[in-house]
């Protein structure tokens, strides 16, 4: 839903996302308080507790969100069920994923520094991630099979390998984009990746919007 038809309570909502994210990214988790984020989103206190319980609500909602964008771009068919993309695209989209990235930098900060925070057992955020991972890999794997089978010659690599090799490469190019953006160009290394696999993509050809 658009801003501009948003309940007055989305639009509450939607800027103390915008606000935690910013803080998060910048600070971490663990060093950002709620009377911080409730003041970055001019609002009380009371007012941000009012819509979001604790910081670890909000902490998770911020991971959500993007996460429910990402997938409605990326994999259709799991939030509609027979919205069918081709396999090319999907894949494509995955390698225009790391240029958006790179338009987002305080989002990459985010998931950057709270990716790391959540590898401790306790944090709030752990099994988020752990199920992120999970469903990042089969979805990925899923893709690759298709894909690898319909490449001329067949692709014989394993998918789930390949799959979560992506994933380790995104992720890392992002950390060394974060530090310095100019020395990594994300989508460039993405496609060189996936040519060593034989899928060859046109770098040139830009991001897919299809």
């Amino acid at each position: 839903m658009s801003r501009q038809h948003a309940t007055k309570g989305e639009r509450t909502r939607a800027r103390i996302l915008d606000a935690a994210s910013e803080l998060f990214a910048l600070s971490g988790f663990n060093a950002v308080s709620l009377r911080e984020i409730a003041a970055h989103a001019g609002m009380t206190h009371a007012g941000l507790l009012h819509h979001y319980p604790g910081k670890e609500a909000l902490l998770l909602e911020v991971l959500a969100r993007r996460d429910r964008e990402d997938a409605a771009h990326l994999f259709p068919g799991m939030l509609q069920p027979g919205e069918a993309v081709p396999p090319a695209v999907q894949l494509r989209r995955i390698v225009d994923l790391a240029e958006r990235n790179s338009r987002t930098p305080g989002l990459v900060g985010l998931y950057t520094l709270v990716a790391a925070e959540a590898a401790t057992p306790g944090h709030p955020a752990h099994d988020y991630f752990v199920a992120r991972y999970r469903v990042l890999r089969r979805e990925i794997a899923a893709l690759l099979r298709t894909v690898f089978a319909e490449a001329a010659p067949p692709v014989t690599a394993d998918p789930d390998v390949v799959a979560q090799q992506l994933l380790a490469l995104m992720d890392g190019l992002q950390t060394q984009w974060a530090l310095e953006p100019d020395a990594v160009p994300m989508r460039r290394r993405v496609v060189d990746f996936l040519a060593a696999h034989g899928l060859r993509l046109d770098i040139e050809d830009g991001p897919v919007t299809g």
